[in-house]
């Protein structure tokens, strides 16, 4: 039986309201639109910002502090500020209401009504991680020019360069970084790795490492980049991270963790503690490199197993959180309260993290800790099914590593430190997280 859910989709650029939902209306050759495709790319120029490439004898010095380049402040930010002030976003998301809910982890609620369209809902299919890229479908080919911010690529000198008008080298398929026209917060951009390839929602090593990279460049802890597999409340299926700065920390970074490993390659694994989503916690390691092989490892075993699931990147691109989840599908086969589906929120990588997106001005003024718990905990894989989930990929990432018993480690590694292990596991949350559904994995 193939599943699907009914939702409004997110319009994350202009061109995207003008197609239909195969997005065949778009005319092609000449569309005049100067789109990113063949009809228009020829002979165009776009900033290029081109990193340093990072060797592999540990983290730069200069990560989270001031960079050689403003990259975020004046390129992502300041790009960002100049689309504002031509007009291109759907709203000003600048005016919304935001505030932080009272309770322990300080969850964030944010009135968005301008993200909810009146607009009929398209059914999304939600059992199938991995689908082909389906050029019919609206894809990131098909926005203007004037919504890509600039290039993002390595450099290929050893120091970071910056061109204010470079050639697209559409044959190298570079990777492009472009706004989001219904934004979730201030400087909410898309990294769209090697656009020309047209490649599908899948994470890999490679473009892993270039979201951790562009987390380093920005070099501020309150910028995040995040990544929403299908299934997972995706729906563009063209690969693509998201990234916004919200100067505040998320719920979910402030949650104790436990050590369960570290691996060879200097990655620390943990596992998050007392919070409504069960997740894996990935840090460290001598490079950015490993730390993106190890967490890819970790990505391609749940998109192998059908498992949809987010992504966090954290801390200048240190900490990266593993969030696998079962909301679309517990929505998909009747399993959700209809008190919760009338929020219309969709438990994405920002809302799991702890930053909820708003629709209603009721839900806005009635927000709560429990009632942002209670969300999430739908979210959340059983505590049996997170425990096989972790040993599938664990055989992969660390096959030396057998028992889940020794997943609760002597030498526990709880943050804060501050808290002991046993208030942690007794919290005032701890019978909410634990449910009797287990979610399916569908082959």
């Amino acid at each position: 039986m193939m599943l699907k859910i009914k939702r409004v989709p997110t319009v994350v650029s202009n061109y995207q309201k003008d197609d239909g939902e195969d997005g065949s209306r778009r005319p092609r050759g000449g569309c005049g639109k100067n789109c990113l495709n063949s009809c228009c790319i020829q002979g165009a120029k776009l900033p290029l910002y081109a990193f340093k490439k990072q060797d592999n004898t540990g983290y730069t010095e200069d990560s989270c502090s001031e960079p050689v380049l403003p990259f975020l402040n004046g390129l992502v930010l300041g790009e960002w500020e100049d689309r504002m002030q031509r007009g291109l976003f759907r709203y000003d998301v600048t005016a919304c209401e935001t505030k932080v809910i009272p309770g322990e982890y300080g969850f964030i609620a944010q009135l968005n009504e301008g993200r909810h369209l009146k607009k009929r809902p398209t059914e999304f299919r939600v059992d199938k991680v991995l689908q082909p890229f389906d050029g019919n479908k609206f894809n990131f080919t098909k926005v203007g020019q004037e919504e890509v911010l600039f290039q993002f690529e390595q450099s290929e000198v050893g120091e970071v360069q910056f061109f204010q008008n470079a050639p697209i080298d559409v044959e190298n398929s570079p990777s492009f970084v472009a706004i989001n026209v219904s934004p979730i917060e201030y400087g909410h951009v898309l990294l769209i790795p090697q656009i020309f390839d047209c490649l599908p929602q899948r994470i890999d090593r490679d473009n892993l490492l270039l979201a951790l990279h562009m987390a380093a460049e920005a070099g501020d802890p309150y910028f995040r980049l995040g990544y929403n597999s299908l299934g997972a409340f995706a729906t563009i299926n063209h690969l693509h991270f998201q990234a916004y700065y919200l100067a505040m920390p998320f719920p979910i970074e402030k949650a104790p963790t436990k050590k369960i490993m570290n691996l060879d390659c200097g990655v620390k694994i943990s596992e998050i503690l007392n919070y409504p989503v069960r997740g894996l916690v990935f840090e460290g390691g001598h490079s950015l490199q490993d730390l993106s092989e190890a967490l890819a490892g970790a990505c391609t075993v749940l998109q192998d197993n059908n498992i949809p699931y987010n992504v966090l990147i954290a801390d200048c691109g240190k900490c990266v959180f593993l969030l696998p989840q079962c909301y679309a599908e517990k929505q998909a086969m009747g399993e959700v309260s209809a008190e919760l589906l009338d929020t219309q929120v969709n438990p994405a990588v920002w809302e799991i993290s702890g930053h909820m997106v708003l629709k209603r001005k009721k839900d806005y003024e009635e927000a709560s800790e429990e009632n942002a718990w209670r969300l999430l905990a739908e979210v959340s894989l059983s505590e049996e099914r997170f425990h096989e989930v972790n040993s599938l990929i664990f055989e992969v990432i660390a096959p030396t590593y057998h028992s889940t018993e020794d997943m609760v480690v002597k030498d526990s590694d709880v943050k804060p430190e501050s808290m002991e292990e046993d208030s942690v596991n007794d919290g005032s949350h701890g019978s909410m997280v634990s449910g009797s559904q287990e979610c399916l994995v569908l082959q």
